[in-house]
């Protein structure tokens, strides 16, 4: 598979986010060693903080977007960049609680507005029909640069001293700026001009949109299956070796490099996408099921009952991924891009934000009953996803015999 898409704006998009996420795979190596260890924090101190960034994140995202669709997309995603590179800088200098908390909300606005600006960057600068496809590879390149990162982390993490945790926050700082730089040769995305009459943030007046990403955001609890509840389960309710955990993070990252431009296909439109939602859900439904079936057996047989629902559950990854994209780009305004966007990163967000708790509280504490609670969850999201678009697209149809 080609990892970069052929020359143009989509592959300079897709070389700023491999440099850039090179630098974020070192940071999320390191950060929890870093604030403990170096700056002094406590583990709850370090999860209030992480709590109200993701909130502070979840809020800006729609108003980001808004932005970018006024002023432009490049510039935005310009400024974003140096900003973000001025607070990993920052994390220098952090010794304190508030100090930390106050740099993490700046870098949770930037990070908004970065999101969003992609967005509308991808929309204002590819054909609508690779569109899609170019998330894709951005996806594919950034699970990429953080697995670099991560290896590049493990220098600082044997070493343990301040010194090397300094190296790693200013390579991830420098990367930023890199990334800024390879996007000064993207074409400038001229604004949109907001529309005469009417509420500015459209996209959370939209009722249908809103549902989708309500439900797109429940869906992406499954993120959580992988890289918390299934850890947990493996070295506390099944008898697989715990380097097992590894191997099926390997299977997730090496399946999507490969595959989720692959997988992209056919979810240009909405009913595609809908159709591609319905299937993510049933999929990611078996691995619940596969993964349920591992506890308490011998471990030839938790093995490849681990590795099969891995396997399975990354494959509804990927099309959960497209039909997100392929629903967002197809029900936002022309004007309105930027927006809609942001609205969209709102569900992950949320997604992000609950799933730690619902996970464990039912793949973990539940054990097998909540394993199958939880594919019947991911099974039912799937299943609302393609009515819920069918009802955006007449809104959709309503609205341009209206005008």
């Amino acid at each position: 598979m080609r990892l970069l898409p052929e020359p143009g704006p989509a592959r300079t998009l897709a070389l700023s986010t491999l440099v850039n996420t090179v630098g974020r795979g070192t940071w999320l190596t390191v950060s929890a060693l870093f604030l403990t260890r170096s700056v002094g924090l406590t583990v709850a101190q370090v999860g209030v903080a992480l709590s109200v960034t993701a909130l502070v994140s979840l809020v800006a995202s729609t108003p980001m977007g808004y932005l970018a669709d006024r002023h432009g997309p490049r510039g935005l995603q310009l400024a974003a960049l140096v900003a973000s590179a001025v607070c990993t800088a920052a994390l220098v200098a952090v010794r304190s609680f508030a100090a930390f908390l106050v740099v993490g909300v700046l870098m949770a606005v930037a990070d908004s507005a970065t999101r969003g600006a992609r967005g509308a960057l991808i929309a204002g600068a590819v054909p609508a029909d690779q569109r899609v496809r170019t998330r894709a590879h951005l996806r594919a390149v950034t699970n990429v640069g953080i697995s670099v990162g991560a290896v590049v982390a493990g220098v600082g993490l044997a070493a343990d001293t301040r010194a090397a945790y300094v190296a790693l926050i200013l390579l991830d700082c420098v990367t930023y700026l890199v990334a800024a730089a390879i996007l000064l040769r993207l074409p400038e995305v001229p604004p949109v001009p907001a529309p005469a009459h009417g509420p500015r943030l459209i996209a959370l007046r939209d009722r249908p949109f809103l549902a989708f990403t309500v439900l797109d955001g429940l869906m992406s609890m499954h993120f959580g299956l992988l890289n918390i509840a299934l850890p947990l389960w493996i070295a506390g309710h099944t008898r697989a070796p715990h380097w097992l955990i590894s191997g099926c993070m390997l299977v997730n990252t090496v399946m999507v490099v490969l595959f989720q431009v692959r997988a992209s296909r056919g979810t240009e439109d909405l009913s595609g996408a809908g159709r591609a939602a319905r299937r993510a859900g049933a999929v990611i439904a078996v691995a619940c099921v596969l993964f349920a079936a591992s506890g308490g057996v011998p471990a030839p047989v938790a093995v490849p009952l681990l590795l099969g629902g891995a396997l399975v559950h990354v494959v509804g990854e990927l099309w959960h991924a497209a039909a997100g994209w392929g629903v967002s780009f197809g029900l936002a305004p022309a004007h309105a891009q930027g927006q809609y966007q942001g609205a969209y990163a709102m569900g992950m967000q949320l997604g992000s934000m609950v799933a730690p708790v619902v996970v464990t509280t039912l793949a973990v504490g539940w054990g097998v009953p909540g394993w199958l609670l939880l594919g019947g969850l991911f099974l039912l999201l799937g299943a609302l996803v393609p009515p819920v678009v069918r009802w955006a697209g007449r809104t959709r149809e309503e609205q341009l015999v209206a005008a």
